[in-house]
Order: structure tokens, then sequence, then C-alpha cells
């Protein structure tokens, strides 16, 4: 699955194990060209790329999402994690494992927002 890691989230720590799982992941910490984008553009670029964005700023991403939906734009899937510390690593993992395990094919992740709530 191709996904793309917002700012925040590790790529050594989430990334790298992503990546052996067979992932193609691009992480905006790996780009020093892309820091200091701004949320749109990381959607935007997420959407042009094809990729599923994972984010913990779901209070950002929300409006944008819902903007989206709204005027009829297409995404390729997003991962809100709602109440995730950046440094939960172990717990993000499982649940961006588990979304893919439950949505195995690209064509499903098709503007679905995936949003768990941290325990």
């Amino acid at each position: 699955m191709r996904l793309f890691l917002d700012a925040h989230l590790s790529s050594r720590r989430i990334g790298d194990p992503l990546r052996r799982d067979g992932h193609d992941v691009l992480a905006i910490a790996d780009q020093r060209e892309l820091d200091g984008m701004i949320d749109p553009q990381v959607m935007e670029m997420a959407a042009q790329e094809r990729r599923i964005l994972v984010t913990g700023n779901a209070k950002h991403f929300s409006p944008i999402l819902r903007t989206w939906a709204e005027a009829g734009l297409h995404h390729s899937g997003c991962i809100l994690l709602w109440g995730f510390r950046s440094e939960d690593f172990g717990q993000i993992l499982r649940v961006v494992r588990g979304a893919l395990v439950a949505y195995p094919s690209a064509a499903q992740w098709r503007d679905l927002i995936f949003a768990p709530h941290r325990d």
C-alpha cells in the first residue's frame, strides 16, 4: 500500500516497520523540501501521489476532508489518529497495520476516512 506520513509521525519508528511490511511509505520527515507544507498542501500531495495519508492532526484534517467531500474531490484514504501522541509508536503502528488488514486493497481506501480513537 502507498502511505504518506504527516510531519509529526516518525519515519524511523513508524515508517520503517511499515516499509519492512512491504508498504511504499513517504514521510514528510524524510523530505527536507516538504518541510513547512501547510495541511491543505499535504492533503493535495497525498491525493496526487495516490497515497493514504496517516496523520495525528485530526483537528485540522477533519475540516479539510469535509471540504473535499462537499466539493466532490477524491483522495486515496486517510487514517486520522484521534488522541494519539506522536510518541505512541507501538499503538500507532498497530492501528495502521490493523487498518491495512481490514482494507487490503487501494480501491477500498478511495475516499475512506479511518478514524480510530486512542484507548
